[in-house]
């Protein structure tokens, strides 16, 4: 087996890891209201994904482009809060590729869902500090922090499926050879 993906594997999955970025939450919208998505979250778990797959750098890709390319196709994200979207899910594919692959967290027992854990916090973290920024240099007082906790507080379900769904699907692309087993000795980045 060799301990490389070669480059363009990595390009079709994160390619898949955006299509399905853009999917979901089509798939979402199907059955029901509009906030149904901003309950689920279901753009986030691909996201995600692609950074236990694919590491650090493309897990930043996929999280930067996914919501654009959604913006343009769907027009979800509405434009007011793509730029925001963008940082949140760069920041979540970035942060899981890079505490699972680059730091070797998957090693650990519970590394899946200590690194999802963090890499959640890292977005909403990446989340709050952008919309501070654009509240102070817009002098918006309507939009700021706050609205992250919002997020947060919206998205509850959605945490708890990511909980329970992402390393599961981290389990299953290991036994599909899709992500590098614990033993392996691969830094990818």
């Amino acid at each position: 087996m060799k301990t490389n993906m070669k480059l363009s594997r990595r390009i079709a999955l994160g390619g898949l890891f955006i299509a399905l970025s853009v999917m979901l939450p089509q798939a979402i919208h199907l059955f029901g209201a509009a906030d149904l998505g901003r309950a689920l979250l279901p753009m986030h778990i691909p996201v995600m994904l692609s950074g236990y797959a694919l590491g650090p750098f493309l897990g930043l890709i996929v999280g930067a482009v996914s919501p654009i390319l959604s913006s343009l196709l769907t027009n979800m994200p509405p434009f007011e809060r793509l730029g925001f979207m963008v940082l949140e899910l760069a920041a979540y594919g970035f942060m899981s590729g890079l505490l699972y692959k680059t730091l070797n967290l998957r090693r650990f027992r519970f590394g899946v869902i200590l690194s999802l854990v963090c890499a959640m916090i890292f977005g909403r973290l990446v989340y709050a500090l952008s919309l501070f920024v654009a509240a102070d240099l817009l002098d918006i007082a309507k939009v700021g922090p706050i609205a992250a906790w919002e997020a947060v507080t919206a998205g509850i379900i959605g945490i708890v499926i990511q909980i329970v769904f992402i390393p599961a699907m981290v389990y299953l692309l290991q036994k599909l050879r899709v992500i590098d087993n614990f033993d392996s000795a691969q830094k990818d980045s």
